[in-house]
């Protein structure tokens, strides 16, 4: 009888155990089908929002509940405030430079981020919209904003500094002088990390808080990073082939006109070998490599007429043949000028090309104008050349880049048309301001002096007249 009673009373409890179970499992499914039934409703209510889900933020700005309007606005306002700030770049206690991110025209994507901060939770699945949607509210949802910039004007900013800095690595250099090469061996120094500078520059830009920058709006500091860095190895054998050339005469195509200037031969007056040695030397600085000049045989000043055919302007002056000192004097000038081919936008200097005025050219004592008197000296007459091309110039219609007249009138030129000329002190100077080269042809005898400028026709040619004009007792 007791062993039967115990039986009924197990049974009993497994009984009670399985219905308990069942009730927990009855709730718990319960519980499930509620929480799915209202995730399902809240996503459907959100597929039907026209504001963004809760817990969504772009950049670390919180959108929740705005409209992709009102989200706009207020990321652009907060970008805005983030690249108003400058940046200074500096190098030691000797360097600094203010960077403006609009210089690299960094924009951000705001219209994209918005987008994709409205989709959230309003995807076609809808169970991995309750998914979304929850973690969103307890996790967070952060949409990157993503930034882009002109990436060659901070390339080109990178180069400008890299080539500004105190202490920089001298790489080594050549330069002609005469009939020598010389040649610069270098200097240690230090060199920009134009990588790591840029990368220090787009990530302070990108990490930006604006509500910190209006708490503190002080001006980022960047250090501009270097390393040491020694000078490249001189490269002969790359210089030679750089520095050789056959010399070429000058020449022009006539259909369409085209004028090719010469070129003078340059080689080495010693062996590669020799070169080699020279450069190699530890010690040196500074080497020395002979050179061998082989002029053109035929150069512009060379080239006849034909290829000038059109008269674009002349200008004559007489003179007094009879002051044979003055007249050798003028002969002497218009001769280093005669035949000088200005390609466009060449300048002419006198004082370049007729150089300076010296007993052994041959240039004799003549009449001058000296702090208002006549006296002798040296090349005298020397600015009625000068004068005359000026006014030749002027009747082609060239730009005048350098031109000062003399404080009286002269007796060539008409008041104001004159061009003093003083070797080292003061100097005529004009442009080749045409399409097409131009040739000056300048000649002296029989008691004129005459400037011709030749070229070719372009599409319009103006007729130029010059009328004085007198201004407070002075002739323009």
């Amino acid at each position: 009888m007791s062993s039967k009673n115990t039986d009924e009373s197990s049974a009993t409890s497994e009984k009670q155990e399985k219905n308990k179970h069942l009730w927990i499992l009855i709730i718990v499914l319960s519980i499930c089908i509620f929480l799915l039934i209202c995730s399902t409703i809240f996503a459907l209510l959100n597929l039907g929002k026209n504001t963004i889900a809760k817990g969504v933020s772009i950049k670390g700005i919180d959108v929740s509940n705005l409209t992709v309007e009102e989200a706009k606005n207020k990321i652009n306002e907060a970008i805005n405030i983030e690249l108003m700030l400058g940046i200074k770049l500096v190098y030691g206690e000797d360097f600094a430079r203010d960077f403006d991110v609009n210089q690299i025209q960094y924009t951000y994507d705001v219209a994209g981020a918005v987008k994709q901060a409205y989709q959230v939770g309003k995807g076609q699945n809808i169970v991995a919209n309750n998914y979304t949607l929850l973690t969103s509210v307890f996790l967070g949802k952060e949409i990157a904003l993503e930034g882009s910039y002109n990436a060659e004007s901070l390339n080109g900013i990178m180069d400008d500094i890299a080539s500004k800095i105190p202490g920089l690595v001298v790489q080594a250099s050549y330069y002609r002088e005469g009939d020598q090469l010389m040649i610069d061996k270098g200097q240690v120094g230090v060199e920009v990390e134009k990588e790591e500078l840029k990368q220090k520059i787009l990530e302070n830009i990108s990490q930006r808080d604006a509500m910190k920058i209006i708490e503190n709006s002080q001006v980022e500091t960047i250090v501009i990073p270097t390393k040491q860095a020694q000078p490249e190895k001189i490269d002969i054998d790359k210089i030679y082939s750089e520095v050789h050339t056959e010399p070429k005469d000058a020449y022009y195509i006539p259909e369409p006109f085209q004028l090719f200037p010469e070129e003078d031969g340059v080689d080495f007056a010693i062996s590669l070998e020799e070169a080699r040695q020279i450069v190699g030397a530890e010690n040196g600085e500074e080497y020395t490599i002979p050179l061998k000049i082989t002029p053109a045989s035929k150069t512009t000043d060379d080239i006849g007429m034909e290829a000038f055919p059109y008269e674009v302007s002349s200008f004559p002056t007489k003179y007094d043949a009879s002051n044979t000192n003055r007249s050798g004097n003028l002969k002497i000038a218009a001769d280093k000028i005669n035949g000088t081919v200005l390609m466009p936008g060449q300048e002419f200097s006198f004082n370049e090309v007729v150089g300076k005025r010296t007993i052994e050219d041959g240039y004799r004592n003549a009449k001058i104008y000296e702090n208002g008197q006549v006296v002798d000296g040296l090349a005298g007459g020397i600015c009625q050349i000068s004068s005359t091309l000026y006014n030749a110039v002027l009747l082609a219609n060239l730009e005048i880049t350098e031109r000062r007249n003399h404080s009286f009138t002269t007796s060539y030129v008409p008041a104001g048309r004159d061009a003093t000329v003083v070797y080292g002190v003061q100097d005529f100077k004009f442009k080749n301001s045409r399409k097409y080269p131009i040739k000056i042809g300048a000649s002296v005898g029989n008691g004129i002096v005459e400037f011709k400028i030749q070229g070719i026709r372009e599409e319009v040619e103006y007729d130029i007249k010059i009328i004085p004009v007198t201004t407070r007792g002075h002739s323009l």
